[in-house]
């Protein structure tokens, strides 16, 4: 595949057109760089290669024959719209498991080891030693046993923790104590979680997975979103949170963004809204994957980040 006008659309484009400029490859290759909002139809005619986060509102294919996405989704991009079949999709790949592995251990560390009590306690100048609850003793569900799912479930494998993953496939993984693929399995499980995680990226089967049905399988279950904020039902979660099924949530994704002022995950005394910073492409995170991914289409090998489009819808 020959590739060489390439348009990068991004919050960040100065930043990476700096750091292209230092490239070898910015003497080889011509790029445009501009924010999502300011690209127009003479930029995607001109365009062998479109290099974005999500697909701005008047996308076109014209002559793009490859689409790389700044982030670790493609959904944004995808946006349930038809996609061009001999158009190639691309995925940044980078330190995003590991980044999300610290966000999920750093709640269920605030967790066991008391932080808001005894900040409560503080205030009062209360002294009342209560004991952290070893990691040993927790048990979580990991939803998506990709390369994200698999580096959250080491580091807490890590510290002794019970991981047990569902996946579609249902395929034994690493890290992972077992792997469900059938509702009627990981429903079973699901009442002796501590903590559930999700890290599935949006699919025709992950939208709205997260609903009434599951959240009356769990018992005081902290849930944590670190995958799509489309996958969840925010009704039904709103409502487990009220009758207890879920005792708290964390969540970094929204079904929109930035989250609207007067949403009631704001102001709900058991949510804690951060976001969308769990795994934050970096310009260098994002320009090195780029990179070599267009080193390996000029030397016609296929790319290991290709995305499957037809699984997306």
């Amino acid at each position: 595949m020959l590739i060489n006008n390439i348009l990068f659309a991004s919050p960040m484009h100065n930043e990476l057109e700096i750091l292209l400029k230092d490239k070898e490859v910015y003497q080889r290759k011509q790029f445009r760089f501009c924010s999502e909002e300011n690209v127009t139809t003479e930029d995607y005619k001109w365009a062998d290669a479109f290099v974005s986060f999500k697909r701005p509102g008047n996308f076109l294919f014209e002559n793009i024959k490859w689409v790389h996405s700044l982030g670790a989704g493609v959904d944004k991009l995808l946006d349930d719209s038809e996609w061009k079949k001999d158009v190639l999709l691309t995925r940044t790949i980078s330190s995003f498991g590991q980044k999300i592995s610290e966000y999920c251990l750093s709640y269920i560390l605030r967790d066991t080891q008391n932080h808001e009590k005894y900040s409560e306690m503080n205030v009062k100048n209360d002294w009342n030693p209560i004991p952290p609850i070893p990691m040993h003793e927790k048990h979580v569900v990991i939803y998506g046993t990709g390369v994200i799912g698999q580096e959250v479930a080491k580091s807490l494998s890590y510290f002794g923790v019970k991981v047990d993953g569902v996946s579609l496939s249902g395929n034994a993984n690493e890290h992972f104590k077992n792997v469900y693929s059938s509702k009627s399995d990981y429903f079973r499980v699901l009442s002796k979680a501590d903590y559930m995680i999700n890290t599935m990226p949006l699919t025709k089967d992950t939208k709205l997975l997260f609903n009434t049905s599951l959240f009356s399988q769990c018992t005081n279950t902290v849930f944590i979103n670190v995958g799509r904020g489309e996958s969840v039902d925010n009704h039904a979660l709103l409502e487990a949170l009220d009758s207890g099924n879920i005792n708290s949530a964390i969540l970094d994704v929204f079904q929109e963004e930035p989250l609207p002022k007067k949403d009631m995950f704001w102001t709900h005394s058991r949510v804690i809204v951060t976001p969308h910073i769990s795994a934050v492409t970096t310009p260098e995170e994002g320009l090195d994957c780029f990179l070599d991914t267009l080193y390996t289409i000029d030397t016609d090998r296929i790319p290991s980040n290709i995305v499957d489009v037809e699984k997306r819808f």
